[in-house]
């Protein structure tokens, strides 16, 4: 899946890993965020922390009726509150998308498979 958009020069593909990688460096840009984990939590139970090169595992991209669906799966501080951070990292991700892809984002869902002491 790939979003397009046509101009008056021809059409515009940018393909669903871009906008993963896109919203997996936004996130990781919030406070309180430590990092990007893998949507599939390993057998133990433990989160692996993702590097920047494989944030779009981290993210899932879905085309829905009213906009684009965004799963994020972090990484949270200790220590900080959980809901705030949740919510400024969603209207960070929906506005920056938004605004990136002239497109509208229906849903930014974020996931917290982790808490970690951050040094």
């Amino acid at each position: 899946m790939s979003v397009e958009k046509t101009t008056n020069y021809g059409t515009i593909n940018v393909s669903e890993e871009a906008i993963a990688s896109l919203a997996g460096s936004l996130i990781t840009e919030c406070y309180g965020v430590v990092g990007m984990a893998s949507k599939q939590v390993l057998r133990d139970g433990w989160t692996e922390l993702l590097k920047k090169e494989n944030y779009s595992r981290g993210v899932v991209v879905r085309r829905g009726e009213e906009g684009l669906e965004i799963d994020l799966y972090i990484i949270v501080s200790f220590g900080v509150r959980i809901s705030e951070v949740v919510q400024e990292a969603q209207k960070k991700v929906k506005y920056v998308l938004e605004k990136s892809l002239n497109m509208p984002v229906a849903a930014v869902n974020v996931f917290v498979q982790s808490v970690r002491a951050v040094q």
